[in-house]
């Protein structure tokens, strides 16, 4: 089952790290990505462009409005996501504790619903 890892974290204490401790971040995002390779379940993955980058985008009355920015204030930001591809939601939720962004942030785990098989869309249980 496909599985959407999102790692949220705080942009504000992102940006005041060192580079020592952003060296050894990436370090740590770097072997997880190596993990998750070698085991087979990584099907993509990328770092996001801070908040202060993002646009909005709405429809309403057929009027397309943009707006700067996140649609909501929160605390924690999404930063970046992998797609892994796991046996089930325990080798998932095994996969999102290694995830250097769990430590300081959260990782939201969102099973990928299968259009083409809708009999498979529901997650299976821990």
């Amino acid at each position: 089952m496909r599985y959407l890892l999102m790692i949220y974290t705080n942009e504000q204490a992102d940006a005041q790290a060192t580079p020592e401790q952003m060296q050894t971040m990436m370090a740590e995002y770097n072997a997880f990505t190596a993990e998750a390779s070698r085991r087979g379940v990584n099907k993509g993955g990328e770092a996001l462009m801070p908040t202060t980058m993002a646009t909005t985008v709405r429809v309403r009355n057929s009027k397309t409005l943009t707006s700067d920015g996140p649609f909501a204030e929160t605390k924690e930001q999404l930063g970046g996501f992998y797609l892994l591809d796991c046996k089930d939601l325990n080798e998932a939720i095994e996969m999102a504790a290694k995830c250097p962004g769990a430590k300081v942030g959260s990782i939201e785990l969102r099973p990928i619903m299968e259009l083409g098989d809708m009999s498979n869309s529901a997650p299976q249980s821990r």
